[in-house]
């Protein structure tokens, strides 16, 4: 049974080398002010902003895996305050944490926004669902080409936002092709000015 949410990643062994290091006063501060055990509106608008997140797994042996996730934007979804959710699109067919979760339902999600240095925690279970159209419908999007195979259910034991230092920004195409497209309709009008400009001189 665990005293604080946090004691979820805070396990003896990290509060033993918190405390070797100096760092343990400043995290029981910390575990009594409480991660959030429930999604929140802050972490539902953090979800709505990304098309990418990164999944932890492991197998019987302990072995981790991490997997990229990516999606339309928004594709990992609240289905309530307990549980997130995401179409599974077809890949690889490695099948890596699949038989991972099977093994262990234990799992991580890294959730990162690198334009605006922010990064949020979540610890969880991953469990699969195969074959529920409703719920297949539900977290699909129509206009993205990735094809729904499942659907994979998080559900939600402890989450935390992280600090932003070493955080190097990074953008996405959408994200910078209005800056593009400003800059190149800015080129266009200078061209034409001189243009113009030349054609008076002549």
């Amino acid at each position: 049974m665990r005293q604080y949410p946090s004691d979820i990643a805070f396990t003896p062994a990290v509060k033993a080398i918190q405390s070797e290091k100096g760092s343990r006063s400043a995290y029981a501060k910390v575990e009594e002010k409480g991660w959030q055990t429930a999604v929140t509106p802050e972490l539902t608008q953090f979800l709505a902003e990304l098309d990418m997140f990164y999944l932890g797994s492991s197998n019987a042996e302990g072995q981790p895996y991490i997997q990229y996730r990516g999606g339309p934007k928004g594709f990992l979804r609240v289905i309530d305050e307990h549980t997130l959710g995401f179409a599974d699109f077809g890949g690889n067919r490695q099948y890596i944490s699949l038989g991972n979760f099977t093994d262990n339902p234990k799992a991580f999600i890294f959730l990162m926004d690198y334009a605006r240095s922010r990064r949020i925690k979540v610890w969880g279970r991953a469990e699969r669902i195969e074959g529920n159209a409703e719920l297949n419908a539900k977290l699909s999007d129509p206009e993205y080409p990735g094809r729904v195979e499942r659907v994979i259910l998080f559900h939600l034991e402890a989450w935390d936002m992280n600090c932003p230092q070493h955080i190097h920004k990074r953008f996405s195409q959408a994200q910078i092709a209005p800056v593009i497209e400003g800059l190149q309709q800015r080129i266009s009008e200078l061209e034409a000015e001189l243009t113009a400009l030349r054609g008076s001189m002549g």
